[in-house]
């Protein structure tokens, strides 16, 4: 129980400094979609930047989770295809919607209201790759019989 409260505070202060951030705002998504405003990619930067550098300290030193206790530990694996292709639809969808998962649910609760479609969308997306999955494991498994 501990853990999804502390992932429902950090998810609602997560979307508090996306709305801050203005990364909700379709307009300043656009002007750095078309490099016309640095802004957020300057933002993404910083954060990436600071999650790199901390989790790699914590990691060197260590450390556990505040409230699971477990190891900070993570496995590399190198790009395989699927994570080209994840970006591609992640990068096209982000451009015809001038948004992505996170400032989706910030809007949401925002109550801009065509944000209902743009989730909507996301929720197929999300189920179309489901059921391709579920049809290739199925495949798999009958073909050798």
């Amino acid at each position: 129980m501990a853990v999804r409260a502390a992932a429902a505070g950090f998810g609602a202060l997560f979307g508090f400094a996306i709305s801050w951030g203005q990364f909700t705002d379709p307009d300043r998504i656009r002007d750095m979609l078309l490099l016309e405003d640095p802004y957020l990619y300057l933002m993404m930067a910083t954060a990436v930047a600071t999650g790199l550098i901390g989790t790699r300290l914590l990691r060197r030193v260590r450390a556990r989770a505040l409230i699971t206790g477990s190891l900070i530990s993570w496995k590399v694996e190198k790009p395989a295809p699927r994570h080209f292709a994840g970006a591609a639809i992640f990068g096209l969808g982000w451009s015809v919607s001038d948004s992505c998962p996170g400032p989706i649910a910030a809007q949401l609760t925002q109550g801009v209201g065509w944000s209902v479609f743009t989730a909507a969308g996301v929720g197929l997306g999300v189920l179309a790759y489901l059921v391709w999955q579920e049809r290739r494991v199925t495949g798999a498994v009958a073909e050798p019989a």
